[in-house]
């Protein structure tokens, strides 16, 4: 037998409302609904055990399992209103676009399929209590890691960069075959530069991740670094230093660009990208003659870049020497100027 609410609804939806009042309409639907979890609406052949189960994966990820049901017109209406709201709040909120590629995004989607009833966290919730869930479930989930550590052993690795306060940081990982783990960033500015300090810190996490787990450590081939992984091996006969793969490329990126041919290939180079890049026309014009391709192609490290750039220039040549012999060119100011014909005299050289 069939609640008064459920059978109002029906009645409700069974008349045809036009676009616009159907919200409205709506509205005085759910004011007669006097618990929003006892009328949930059913078909014939649903039995309400099978209405939105809430699992808990082992990554404390919430996942909502729930029957196939007919969508209709209204579904499609609120689906895209939905979607709008959510895209609004994220635009508001300044939150990156790829955050929706992220699986937990999915998984507050679907939550949704809970109703009207479901209350958003608060800021205090989100803030404090939730947040503190969170940091305990990543810490219990680090204890697969650490059994994987003392079974197969792991790998330190320190990746030192500058931020824009011009501070020295230091983050530490742990790898395995289970994957990676980040450890802590820490602030060595007052000591990057000093082996022995180096050395304790490196020790360190070398005790906290165990000394028996550790296999090999990785840093970057500075010479302190160099030194710290000697003392490290010493203290630890089991344990390897190896140096950074990306820095030793880097290390030889720098020093072929010494040699002088290149240095002044890479130095010619820099005056053209400064010259054009400083000046809205001509990058205007280089696209048009280069299909809206750049010179600068940006990478990790300077030296990186360096070459990169200049391998992008080499690729547009033609286009670089059909720009500066264009009509274009020719009748700009910029071809007057002791700046715009010295550039022109790079790219029209024969060895260019």
């Amino acid at each position: 037998m069939e609640s008064e609410a459920s059978t109002t609804a029906k009645t409700d939806n069974s008349n045809k409302i036009p676009h616009g009042n159907m919200q409205k309409a709506l509205a005085k639907t759910l004011d007669k609904l006097l618990d929003y979890e006892d009328v949930e609406t059913l078909g014939d052949d649903e039995d309400e055990d099978d209405v939105g189960t809430i699992l808990r994966g082992s990554k404390g990820n919430s996942k909502v399992q729930k029957k196939a049901r007919t969508k209709g017109p209204i579904d499609l209406y609120f689906a895209k209103s939905a979607a709008k709201d959510i895209a609004r709040w994220m635009h508001d909120a300044a939150i990156p676009f790829n955050a929706v590629n992220y699986p937990s995004f999915q998984v507050m989607v679907e939550f949704g399929q809970f109703g009207i009833g479901i209350k958003a966290p608060s800021f205090h919730e989100v803030r404090v209590p939730l947040l503190n869930e969170e940091v305990a479930e990543v810490k219990n989930s680090l204890n697969s890691y650490e059994e994987e550590w003392e079974k197969y052993g792991c790998s330190i690795m320190g990746n030192g960069w500058t931020d824009k306060k011009q501070r020295t940081l230091i983050n530490f990982l742990v790898n395995s075959t289970k994957g990676t783990v980040f450890m802590e960033s820490v602030n060595a500015s007052e000591y990057s530069k000093t082996s022995d300090k180096m050395y304790e810190l490196l020790n360190r996490f070398v005790e906290r991740v165990g000394e028996t787990n550790v296999v090999q450590v990785v840093t970057d081939n500075a010479s302190n670094c160099v030194l710290t992984g000697k003392l490290l091996e010493t203290k630890c006969p089991h344990l390897y230093w190896t140096p950074c793969a990306a820095h030793c490329l880097d290390l030889m990126l720098e020093d072929i660009g010494k040699i002088l041919k290149i240095h002044n290939a890479i130095k010619r180079a820099v005056t053209l990208n400064g010259y054009i890049y400083i000046r809205p026309g001509v990058v205007n014009m280089l696209r048009r003659f280069t299909g809206e391709r750049e010179l600068i192609r940006p990478a990790v490290t300077r030296f990186a870049t360096a070459f990169l750039t200049l391998q992008r220039i080499h690729k547009h040549k033609v286009n670089l020497r059909k720009m500066f012999t264009s009509e274009e060119w020719t009748k700009s100011k910029w071809a007057k100027e002791l700046s715009g014909k010295k550039v022109y005299s790079i790219v029209m050289m024969p060895t260019f």
